[in-house]
């Protein structure tokens, strides 16, 4: 399983780019060729990407054959914005509520 590191999500994030492919494969998934298209980069550009989003593990990858999709992981995405809200807003209520849903997970 990938560490948690709240560096390397905001590393992930910071870029323009990077964002944008999030966007593109929030809720499907599609191949580097697609988001090259929609994205007009180069493939090498968003191969570089996706290899950094890849290591932060805020893609999920799935082969069929010669081709490779990506899709946002939504659920690890999630989870280190709470872990962002719980090490540097604790006191705020989007915490509390991060508490809640973290107790509530553990426990199932």
């Amino acid at each position: 399983m990938i560490e948690q590191d709240p560096v390397n999500f905001a590393k992930a994030m910071a870029d323009d780019t990077r964002q944008k492919i999030m966007k593109l494969v929030c809720c499907r998934r599609l191949s580097v060729n697609e988001i090259v298209e929609k994205l007009n980069v180069t493939q090498p550009t968003v191969s570089h990407h996706l290899a950094i989003l890849r290591e932060a593990g805020l893609v999920n990858i799935q082969e069929e054959g010669k081709q490779t999709y990506y899709m946002l992981n939504q659920e690890r995405f999630a989870s280190c914005c709470g872990m962002l809200v719980l090490n540097f807003a604790p006191e705020t209520e989007a915490a509390r509520s991060v508490k809640i849903i973290k107790v509530d997970t553990g426990s199932e």
